[in-house]
């Protein structure tokens, strides 16, 4: 029998039997069916989370990443071994990636807890993918690094730059409205997304990699680099060799992912007029360390954050101009006064030693000084009134400024069975000043919170060019996506929230600089509605396995749409 060092390597976490002696001799003999020495065996273990999946197109360069991984692991004297998780990628799950989510942390967190790891180097990067691997390394607690996919690459369309996903989007309502051939679209098609990586615009991916950089979890610098560039490579060696290091120096994401960490990681997120699905995930990450994220202070911050990258769906740029341009270091130079700067990373640097370093070259055409700001206040804000009161999430970087302040008449559909039924019909009620409004499609509803708040512009007014209007949910939308669309309504419909009790007709008042939304109706007839209102979800008794855990368990959109029995537990 080896005399591996007690409580670290394989020796960590024994199956038990017992009689511990045996379960390491046991282990070891096992291990050794595998071809390692027995010195090998001896090493301390970093464990590699890996996350792809042939349903998972942005992670299809993972098996060279792992390598360099691995590399870096070995560099630093561990033993670096791979182990598979559930992987989410985005477009290939119904009915919503989002549901999916809490089950990868958990699957992520049990395995990292109950498998022999000293560290762990998490490799992810598709939308749900880093939240969820974030919210199960904050539980289980272990030293982790996340290391993120990075960015695909642009393509072309004759002279104009492509890239998943706001083009893929833009052209779709041009392709819509009849400005483009089906011809035309079944090109465009083929070219939107042609490299490994995750979309080319600051999505959800984009926004949660420059998250988890921000709140140190993963190595600075490291969030915007092209998922094809060499420095990919680099990094992931890097994220292996920090890892390693972290097995006699351990840092834990507890100490990583703080109060303060997490406000900076809210600047920062209003300063890249990020995805509003970041809200909800930054929201779960924090939850899991007992660290509440409140509207409120979202708006609170957001009133002194500009917006300060011009990037798509926000600007005209993509992730590979960013990194270029400076990436996360430049913006977080940039927010410095406002930044805690005593937070550490996985390195083990204060942000504020980060930031002393030589920033380098900064392209301001992609990245705006504070003094000249895109926008002088963040890209995100929160609404509150008898319509949301709870909140509701409006991304006014990407929508129409001259519809925030805006009275309207409700169209509604009360499903997304019904939105695509009647949205388009020749007859359908409705002109540019109306609100659209679509009940039953948050957390709880049978669709499990798709990204369906970007309602498409019915056909008879997108043919006639109307680009945007109003549009209110309790769904989410895509971070590549853009629009005067009001997301998250809290609570849902499903719960008998005031969303459910909106009737066609009904005056609705949009005010952002008030921060309300009002549904225009007296208080009686709401509480005659409401008597009246039925659950239109599935019942629990006719649901089984996952379905009926998450409809049975699943929190609404303030709270993260995570798990209550997964949240920190109050001390004490």
């Amino acid at each position: 029998m080896s005399d591996t060092k007690a409580g670290r390597g394989l020796a960590r976490g024994l199956t038990n039997y017992g009689d511990p002696d045996f379960s390491v001799y046991l282990r070891n003999s096992f291990a050794a069916s595998m071809g390692y020495s027995r010195e090998v065996l001896q090493k301390p273990i970093v464990g590699i989370a890996n996350s792809a999946s042939g349903f998972n197109n942005c992670h299809r360069h993972f098996p060279e990443l792992i390598e360099a991984v691995k590399r870096g692991v070995l560099l630093g004297g561990g033993l670096p071994i791979e182990f598979p998780t559930i992987s989410l990628g985005e477009v290939f799950l119904n009915p919503t990636s989002l549901k999916f989510r809490n089950l990868m942390a958990m699957d992520t967190e049990e395995m990292v807890r109950a498998q022999p790891m000293d560290a762990v180097v998490l490799v992810g990067g598709c939308d749900k993918t880093v939240p969820a691997q974030l919210m199960g390394a904050a539980s289980a607690d272990l030293p982790a690094v996340q290391l993120v996919a990075g960015p695909m690459m642009t393509s072309r369309y004759g002279t104009e730059r492509l890239g998943a996903c706001t083009d893929c989007r833009r052209f779709w309502g041009k392709y819509r409205a009849g400005e483009i051939s089906t011809e035309q679209i079944n090109d465009i098609e083929g070219r939107l997304a042609t490299t490994a990586g995750t979309c080319a615009v600051m999505g959800t991916a984009s926004t949660m990699a420059c998250i988890a950089e921000t709140l140190g979890m993963s190595l600075p610098g490291t969030a915007a680099i092209p998922a094809v560039h060499a420095d990919r490579l680099r990094a992931a060696e890097a994220s292996g060799l920090a890892a390693a290091r972290m097995i006699d120096h351990p840092i834990r994401p507890s100490e990583v992912i703080t109060a303060k960490s997490v406000e900076n990681a809210i600047r920062v997120l209003l300063a890249l007029g990020g995805s509003t699905n970041a809200i909800i995930h930054l929201t779960a990450v924090a939850g899991r360390l007992g660290i509440d994220i409140g509207l409120e202070r979202l708006n609170a911050l957001s009133d002194e954050t500009p917006v300060l990258v011009n990037l798509k769906p926000v600007g005209e740029n993509y992730m590979e101009d960013f990194f270029f341009a400076g990436g996360v270091g430049a913006v977080l130079r940039e927010l410095k006064p406002l930044l805690h700067l005593d937070t550490i990373s996985v390195t083990g640097e204060t942000l504020g030693d980060r930031l002393e370093l030589d920033p380098g070259f900064v392209d301001r055409r992609v990245i705006a000084s504070a003094d000249a700001p895109l926008e002088p206040q963040g890209g995100l804000v929160a609404l509150f009134g008898n319509l949301a009161p709870r909140g509701a999430i409006l991304k006014r970087s990407a929508a129409d400024k001259t519809l925030f302040e805006h009275e309207g008449r409700a169209v509604v559909f009360s499903s997304l069975a019904d939105l695509a039924a009647r949205v388009d019909d020749p007859d359908l009620d409705i002109t540019a000043d109306d609100i659209m409004v679509l009940q039953n499609a948050g957390p709880k509803s049978a669709s499990g919170m798709p990204e369906a708040g970007y309602l498409p512009i019915p056909k008879k007014l997108s043919s006639k060019g109307l680009k945007d209007m109003i549009r209110i949910s309790d769904a989410r939308m895509s971070g590549t996506a853009f629009g005067t669309i009001v997301l998250h309504v809290t609570p849902e419909a499903a719960v008998g929230g005031t969303l459910a009790l909106v009737r066609t007709g009904d005056r609705i008042r949009l005010s952002v600089s008030e921060k309300r939304i009002e549904l225009l109706v007296d208080d009686a007839e709401l509480d005659r509605r409401k008597a009246e209102w039925r659950p239109e979800t599935v019942p629990l008794d006719q649901r089984r396995g996952y379905d009926w855990l998450y409809a049975s368990e699943v929190l609404q959109a303030d709270e993260g749409c995570d798990f209550g029995f997964l949240k920190a537990r109050p001390k004490g």
